[in-house]
């Protein structure tokens, strides 16, 4: 039995060794890394800003009375085609033809007031007249030459005022015609009743007190999309940028556009919190809006403000910031790897808060960071002007090996399977 336990013991001890050695081997043996790679070539890079609105009209026309009074008539429903010059609302007029006729009776009454002064101002002239001519052949006083002339400029002036008193009463006739008027509504372009909000029965308020919409008259031919751009993006917007428009409500229509507006005033959300949105409004005109959009749809839209045709790109994910430190090569225990020592390293210039732009480059199966100056920045790739040339092989995944695994002269492995 006590054979039995010493050679059992043995082969226990042999398995132990044997485990711990396999240890120490793998831990001084270099790790491999599991990348996936691209070949660069050059591409065509497009450059869009993202922003969300809504569509509306180019051209609409909110309808609103003029006078306050009640609906009487309205000969239109939403979605009725009109032209302009159509009928759309009878206002009750009743309260303004009563003031028309006071105003024409006011007016006829400071007429003849006018009349009766001036054949007033006639006689006192023409006694006036006579007087000086006394006056003149010393047959009448000095006294009654004056009195009579004050009296006629008296007169005179009675005249004058009974005109205007005429003319303030044909004033307050026209704009009682003019209130009138205002009682019937015409279509002031042609279009479609794209919202109707009052009833007949329902009072209208008139838009001297308040804005009280009867309805909404839009041209339905000429639609725009007005979506708000970050301030971040907004410097890279330009009038005439053109721009694809996807709306929610029509998931299987891609619209194109024009940028025709960009506001000059910044609008401010949320402001004083943590999600504070500053964003400006631009107006996208749409090319071929077709018979589907309505207004208040919910749209998003890609405004491409730069195109480069022809250029050397990368996948976005092949860029990143790293730090001289996280660059330098791990120090390898083994002789074999000595030799990669005498590979020649680039040299790099960092920003001023002390990091480089780099993308990691496969050489005989280890990486160099390249450093690299980017351009514009399209959906999936990103510009390169400078660092790499065409046909070299960048690594593009996984994001923890370029992120934070990766360093000068990293053994790895391609597998592109993986992509």
């Amino acid at each position: 039995m006590s054979k039995k336990k010493i050679i059992v013991g043995s082969i226990i001890s042999l398995v132990v060794i044997s485990i711990i050695g396999m240890t120490i081997v793998k831990k001084n043996k270099p790790q491999i890394i599991e990348i996936q790679t691209t070949k660069v070539e050059k591409q065509k890079i497009v450059e869009t800003v993202t922003a969300t609105g809504r569509i509306q009209p180019k051209t609409q026309v909110k309808i609103s009375a003029d006078v306050a009074a009640k609906i009487i008539s309205m000969d239109v429903k939403e979605g009725d085609l009109v032209k302009k010059g159509d009928f759309l609302v009878q206002l009750d007029r009743e309260r303004y033809l009563a003031s028309v006729e006071s105003a024409e009776a006011n007016t006829r009454s400071a007429e003849a007031n006018a009349q009766v002064y001036n054949e007033n101002m006639k006689k006192t002239n023409k006694d006036y007249a006579r007087t000086k001519s006394l006056f003149d052949k010393q047959l009448e006083s000095e006294v009654t030459l004056d009195q009579m002339y004050a009296i006629a400029q008296v007169e005179k002036a009675r005249y004058k005022s009974a005109l205007e008193q005429v003319e303030q009463a044909k004033a307050s006739l026209k704009q009682a015609n003019d209130a009138l008027s205002k009682t019937t509504i015409y279509a002031p372009m042609s279009g479609t009743i794209s919202a109707l909000n009052k009833e007949i029965g329902e009072i209208a308020l008139g838009s001297q007190f308040q804005e009280d919409v009867i309805m909404i008259i839009s041209d339905l031919s000429i639609m725009e999309a007005v979506v708000d751009v970050d301030e971040n993006d907004i410097v890279s917007c330009v009038l005439g940028d053109s721009a694809i428009i996807e709306v929610d409500a029509l998931p299987e229509k891609i619209y194109k556009g024009i940028i025709t507006e960009i506001a000059n005033s910044a609008t401010v959300s949320g402001q004083g919190s943590a999600n504070q949105k500053t964003e400006f409004e631009v107006k996208i005109n749409i090319l071929i809006p077709g018979v589907e959009l309505r207004p208040g749809m919910t749209a998003s839209s890609d405004i491409i403000t730069e195109v480069c045709k022809n250029t050397i790109g990368v996948p976005i994910q092949s860029v990143s910031l790293k730090t001289l430190e996280q660059l330098e090569p791990k120090q390898s225990k083994s002789k074999k790897d000595k030799s990669a020592s005498d590979i020649k390293l680039p040299e790099y210039k960092l920003d001023k808060e002390g990091f480089v732009q780099i993308v990691f480059v496969v050489n005989d199966n280890k990486v160099i960071a390249k450093e690299v100056k980017t351009g514009i920045q399209g959906e999936n790739n990103i510009q390169i002007l400078e660092g790499i040339s065409e046909n070299e092989e960048v690594v593009t995944g996984n994001f923890r090996a370029i992120s934070e695994t990766l360093r000068n002269l990293t053994e790895v492995v391609i597998n592109n399977e993986k992509k």
